[in-house]
């Protein structure tokens, strides 16, 4: 890769756990404050809510990603110490490994073997790591950078709907929170869709898709027990 040329399998990462957590903070937010307003709850109550919403999502997603790419990173870590151990018990037999690789990717027998000899020269597991298992500096797993990103992401998403219920008159607070949170769904969507190379519209519209079902549902079962209280 040239000096100063970024690809944007780099950023797919973090990408993906902070948009999954900006996006999980809008919508859960969001359809949990129209669940509670549409129950003709008062300001105060929905406000709670919206708050319990955007802390408890925050930590929950904080953990779960956590523990995700813990787990991931447990893998990487056992198949690494798996190739260290054969790379000091079996060098030819891994040598040879390295050398069909390259030869399966086009490089005739003779300079495969050039290739590889160079390269486990330099660093024998770095090299098995990268084209036997696949493992890159960019690409590993990073537990805490992944829940930072999560945590943080969803915070600033749920933060929408929150603000909105301060904003908004209680007698048209479901339209606009569901009417704002829709649009910042298109943006993270389009966001998304534009950092990863897909169609922006594609990537926006599947996002907004499922907001509005999780949006109707939620204002659905929270009139349904409304009406049943009152």
């Amino acid at each position: 890769m040239r000096s100063g040329e970024r690809h944007r399998s780099e950023r797919i990462g973090w990408l993906r756990a902070a948009v999954l957590g900006a996006n999980d903070g809008i919508l859960s937010t969001a359809s949990l404050v129209v669940g509670v307003a549409a129950a003709e709850a008062t300001r105060h109550t929905v406000l709670v809510a919206g708050i319990s919403g955007l802390v408890a999502g925050a930590f929950s997603m904080a953990a779960g990603e956590y523990v995700s790419v813990s787990s991931q990173a447990d893998t990487e870590q056992a198949d690494l110490a798996l190739e260290r151990k054969e790379l000091a018990t079996q060098p030819e037999a891994e040598l040879d490994e390295l050398t069909e690789i390259y030869v399966g990717r086009g490089l005739d027998q003779d300079l495969a073997r050039t290739v590889a000899q160079q390269l486990m020269a330099k660093d024998a597991l770095k090299a098995h790591a990268r084209d036997e298992l696949g493992f890159t500096d960019e690409l590993a797993a990073r537990p805490i950078q992944a829940a930072m990103a999560s945590a943080a992401s969803f915070a600033i998403g749920a933060g929408v709907p929150v603000l909105t219920i301060l904003l908004s008159p209680m007698s048209v607070l479901v339209v606009l929170v569901s009417s704002v949170s829709l649009a910042c769904l298109f943006g993270t969507g389009a966001i998304a869709a534009r950092l990863g190379g897909a169609s922006i519209l594609v990537g926006a519209g599947r996002v907004v898709f499922w907001g509005i079902l999780a949006l109707a549902a939620t204002a659905a079962i929270g009139r349904l027990f409304g009406a049943a209280a009152g």
